[in-house]
């Protein structure tokens, strides 16, 4: 079994030489039957079969980019007694000795209008007084993240660790040695030959981000059959004890959690529960003022931080602009396509005549997708890119109510509100789902799913598993309404 994906490589190495030569002899065979046909006829001959080699290998190209799926995913629910109230969180704050009487205020004013509920969750390290924000904390919040999540997993999938080919894992704000991806291969006994890669600095945007790298993978080494993509943010090292209002937006937002996603080439696609249909990624990061719209230092009292920048607000709807430009290109149908077109080109007549500039036109993206996860930044924020993108409150109840039930975790949080859309029922099959990230950088990611797995929001369970995965115990109160 160690050595399955070196024989399996090797034998498809064997069959594209035999491949080869066999052209070969045919291009061969050609060229003598024909020689008295004239230079014409043999050039006709001669130009069949290599055009039959190039269509043949342009459509194997294709076909094994297409045959990228998600076999399924799991997303971690904290035990109970991990569970920080607001009220709790706000005296939490007063009574840790490291903020002033402006920096609780500041937090509380920005908590109290994010939208966040009650039952969201914080690391055992920020539950004792003062925190204990050390890294052996730091490693024992990440096995607590990803094993009960990569367990989960491997239980819904049916899918033996064995069988994982390479392992991502998205980390913004913690790198640990050995790498945190090495110890998930060391605890699930991996193979010696499994490729382990670890994403760090990139924010929010990193799920995407890793999607995108172990389909890469999958492309590149025939022989592998899944790799598993692991987001989470280890909020040990994440807290911000300063007085700096520009660093304590993190303490407000982000909160624990982890998902894990099983991603495939595996011929057949049988287990298959999503295609992935696009992947498109932008970044700024030549531009000055976008690299600096958020980074990591430290404040004047040398406690580090990260630090959103100002003018950030604008710089991210420049991004938007770019990059759904750019998606929409390839996502959006003919027939929105051509109205869009005509939408610019009346816009543009009218500005000319009037002399004044108004709103852009957007394209209709629900002609593209019949569901969207979107950045957890809280109740405004999703408002705000909502209505930019013209969705409605339905549209942006998964990422409302994700946030509200487990505040933002960072690159996971875009798998809690499919979580939410499938306990939900809402996820047919045919039906397309577009993930939005956006990350430090900055950078916009997007990922396009089409469900080709047959209809289950009826079953309440698969594999002895729970179908309803984080929101099990309390997708009844959802959505919520707030005053």
């Amino acid at each position: 079994m160690a050595h399955r994906d070196h024989l399996l490589a090797a034998a498809h190495g064997a069959l594209a030489a035999a491949t080869l030569v066999a052209c070969v002899l045919a291009e061969a065979a050609v060229l003598a039957l024909r020689r008295g046909d004239g230079a014409a006829g043999m050039l006709c001959y001669y130009l069949v079969p290599v055009s039959a080699m190039l269509l043949l290998y342009r459509s194997r190209r294709r076909a094994a980019a297409a045959r990228v799926g998600l076999v399924d995913f799991a997303c971690l629910r904290p035990p109970p007694r991990l569970r920080i109230p607001v009220a709790g969180l706000l005296e939490h704050f007063k009574l840790i000795g490291c903020f002033d009487d402006g920096s609780v205020e500041f937090m509380t004013k920005v908590i109290e209008a994010s939208g966040m509920g009650n039952e969201t969750y914080f690391p055992p390290s920020l539950h004792h007084i003062p925190p204990a924000a050390t890294h052996g904390e730091a490693i024992r919040e990440a096995h607590m993240l990803f094993f009960p999540a990569l367990d989960d997993l491997f239980a819904k999938t049916g899918v033996p660790p064995s069988s994982v080919g390479a392992v991502v894992v998205n980390c913004s704000g913690f790198c640990a040695a050995p790498s945190l991806s090495a110890i998930i291969a060391n605890r699930y006994g991996m193979p010696s030959d499994v490729r382990t890669c670890n994403l760090s600095g990139m924010g929010c945007a990193a799920g995407a981000i890793g999607v995108d790298v172990a389909a890469g993978l999958l492309r590149a080494h025939a022989a592998m059959s899944y790799a598993v993509v692991v987001s989470a943010e280890i909020v040990t090292v994440g807290w911000y004890s300063g007085k700096d209002q520009s660093k304590l937006l993190l303490n407000c937002y982000f909160r624990t959690g982890c998902s894990a996603a099983l991603v495939t080439t595996k011929r057949g696609g049988g287990g298959v529960k999503y295609r992935l249909v696009s992947v498109t990624r932008t970044n700024q990061t030549a531009n000055d003022r976008s690299y600096r719209s958020g980074y990591r230092d430290e404040d004047d009292e040398g406690i580090t931080g990260f630090t959103l920048g100002h003018g950030v607000g604008r710089m991210v709807s420049e991004l938007l602009r770019a990059h759904l430009l750019t998606l929409s290109l390839s996502i959006l149908p003919w027939r929105e396509k051509l109205r869009y077109v005509a939408a610019l080109l009346r816009h543009r007549r009218h500005d000319k005549k009037a002399g004044s500039g108004g709103g852009i036109p957007m394209p209709d993206f629900r002609a593209a997708a019949e569901h969207f996860c979107l950045p957890s930044s809280g109740r405004p924020m999703i408002w705000r890119l909502g209505q930019g993108l013209g969705l409605g409150e339905g549209e942006m109840e998964a990422a409302l109510m994700a946030f509200h039930r487990f505040g933002n975790q960072s690159a996971a949080s875009l798998w809690y509100q499919l979580a939410y859309m499938e306990a939900k029922g809402r996820v047919r099959r045919g039906d397309t789902v577009w993930q939005l990230a956006v990350g430090s950088g900055l950078k916009a990611n997007s990922l396009v799913w089409e469900r080709v797995a047959d209809d289950d929001h009826f079953a309440t369970e698969r594999h002895g598993r729970t179908t309803l995965g984080p929101w099990a115990d309390c997708i009844h109160k959802y959505p919520v309404t707030e005053g």
